[in-house]
């Protein structure tokens, strides 16, 4: 059974860091691209930032760039985000999923985690 947990979301000041931990089990973890993407209350998903399987391709979207850092550990079957400059329209649930294509589009993935909230005050 496929798991995947995003851990490291809360409150932060605008200007402040946080980093985000996504943990998958029950799959070959190093064979598949993995996305973060977000979701503000009232707006559609994200894609954010995907990185591939070796983790030597990465993708930012244009909101997140250069203040935003994907990363991925395959040896412990996780995946990073470094958060930085934060600001509040970086509000919204953060998601982690896979997917065995280099995509950014949310249909191009599967098993998704519950989330982790973050939340950016001004």
């Amino acid at each position: 059974q496929v798991q995947v947990v995003e851990s490291g979301g809360g409150l932060v000041q605008a200007g402040g860091s946080l980093r985000l931990s996504c943990t998958a089990s029950g799959l070959p973890f190093d064979d598949f691209t993995m996305g973060w993407f977000r979701q503000a209350t009232g707006k559609e998903r994200e894609g954010v930032s995907c990185i591939s399987a070796d983790g030597y391709g990465t993708y930012y979207s244009d909101s997140v760039k250069g203040r935003f850092t994907i990363s991925r550990a395959n040896a412990k079957n996780t995946l990073y985000l470094q958060m930085n400059s934060l600001k509040p329209e970086d509000t919204g649930m953060y998601y982690c999923a896979s997917s065995k294509l280099w995509s950014i589009e949310a249909t191009a993935y599967s098993y998704w985690g519950q989330g982790t909230k973050v939340t950016v005050s001004s």
